[in-house]
């Protein structure tokens, strides 16, 4: 049994249209990849460690066509490319929410915490309220604290892993 190569990605296609989102009306070197061709390559690179050099190869079972070839190439790293873009714009998306979350969670909790000072500590109602401000305010924060220090490293790492792909070779090979 023969093993493939570190980095190896490989797809096996019936022809050219199998790899291409047939919805898309866009010139054919500019089309979308189908989502199951997207998806496969994607799950296959994440199992490739991340210091390797990924390599795509795409076997078409049909007849050799140098321009076809030339076009697979370029579509895949256009496409591969344009989707990094995105998901640095949807990145630096993520921290504009995160500072706007921030600022608004800050002037609620700042809010709260002068209500909070408002009411006379002392009666059981009185407290509870006070209490219920306190967490309120604090509660506010939940979002832009979850945007810088959670939600932010699966976008970048899924970005990184786009950014690979788009600039990995990428073989087509044709079996008759």
């Amino acid at each position: 049994m023969t093993s493939q190569p570190p980095g190896l990605i490989e797809l096996r296609l019936n022809n050219v249209g199998q790899l291409f989102n047939t919805m898309d009306p866009s010139p054919f070197h500019e089309r979308d990849l189908d989502h199951d061709a997207e998806e496969f390559i994607l799950s296959w690179a994440r199992e490739h460690r991340r210091d390797s050099d990924l390599r795509i190869r795409i076997v078409l079972r049909q007849p050799e066509d140098v321009e076809a070839a030339r076009l697979v190439k370029e579509s895949i790293q256009h496409y591969f490319d344009y989707r990094a873009r995105i998901a640095s714009q949807d990145l630096g998306g993520l921290f504009r929410e995160g500072r706007a979350a921030l600022l608004i969670g800050l002037i609620f909790l700042a809010a709260t915490l002068v209500l909070r000072d408002l009411i006379t500590p002392g009666h059981r109602l009185g407290d509870f309220i006070r209490e219920g401000l306190t967490i309120c305010g604090w509660v506010g924060l939940w979002k832009p604290i979850d945007i810088h220090l959670y939600r932010w490293w699966p976008l970048q790492a899924h970005g990184r892993l786009l950014s690979r792909l788009s600039r990995c070779p990428v073989e087509v090979v044709f079996e008759s």
